[in-house]
């Protein structure tokens, strides 16, 4: 398997679907078009607003939402990840699910974010995830796409929580998903390091699609989709702007860091 090109979509999604849908597909386009073979957008791609709204609209948009990423999974021939969209888990709730989608338009995998944000922050807002989402129950799996590898799946708040990239890694991750949608905030002092700190520690590829600016009321998002190499390299970051952090993902590359770097083997798991 050689090298190719891997795309963290960069948005600032709003309550406006059209305007969302057609801003996330203006930047897969972009992206095919510089060689990307694998793409991911970010968390809440499809919609940012209020709960009430996103609750209500949640039937209609997880049709919407997987119909889309098929139909640019195939226009485009990518393998495609929607980072994490509302789909209808009873009354009151949804889930937060990501699906990845082949360039035949074939669903590969999908997951349901486990790890909920329920966080009171120092600047005042606070968020409440769990009031309106329900979390997944099954882990994340690890999916192998002939050309891309092993891929494996996990959304924003997740990645706080090293044992579930673990996870990943132990099933043969060579690339990590981290689409999200990071607080101002928190992102400008843990976004990066947490996400260097997966990559080294797995040595795998870390592919993290992100909001970025203001989506509605308050809410505000860090920006900065990154590509990071196995070694903790940040080979591509998108800023704050509506864009894409590209970088070329080589599995010679992530062979030789796991030569040098073993520390996946020197494990003593029987120990915790």
């Amino acid at each position: 398997m050689g090298s190719f090109l891997a795309a963290a979509v960069q948005l600032t999604s709003t309550p406006d679907l059209d305007a969302n849908f057609a801003s996330a597909e203006e930047q897969i386009e972009l992206a095919a078009r510089r060689g990307a073979e694998l793409v991911g957008l970010p968390e809440n791609f499809a919609f940012m607003g209020e709960d009430e709204q996103r609750l209500e609209l949640a039937p209609s948009l997880a049709e919407r939402c997987s119909s889309f990423l098929v139909t640019m999974a195939r226009r485009y021939q990518v393998t495609l990840l929607g980072g994490g969209f509302p789909v209808p888990a009873g009354a009151g709730q949804t889930f937060n699910r990501a699906e990845l989608v082949g360039t035949e338009g074939q669903l590969l995998a999908r997951y349901d974010k486990i790890h909920l944000f329920d966080v009171d922050l120092p600047d005042g807002n606070t968020y409440r995830e769990s009031a309106t989402v329900q979390p997944g129950d099954q882990l994340p799996p690890v999916v192998d796409v002939p050309g891309l590898g092993r891929i494996g799946l996990s959304i924003c708040y997740d990645v706080r929580f090293p044992e579930l990239y673990r996870h990943l890694a132990q099933a043969g991750a060579d690339v990590l998903f981290v689409p999200a949608a990071f607080t101002a905030f928190t992102g400008k002092d843990h976004w990066q390091v947490l996400l260097q700190a997966r990559a080294i520690e797995n040595t795998a590829y870390v592919v993290a699609p992100a909001q970025t600016g203001q989506h509605y009321g308050r809410r505000q998002s860090h920006g900065h989709a990154l590509v990071i190499d196995p070694w903790g390299t940040v080979l591509a970051d998108a800023g704050v702007s509506v864009s894409a952090a590209i970088a070329p993902i080589d599995p010679g590359h992530a062979q030789r860091v796991r030569a040098q770097m073993p520390s996946l083997k020197h494990r003593r798991p029987a120990l915790f």
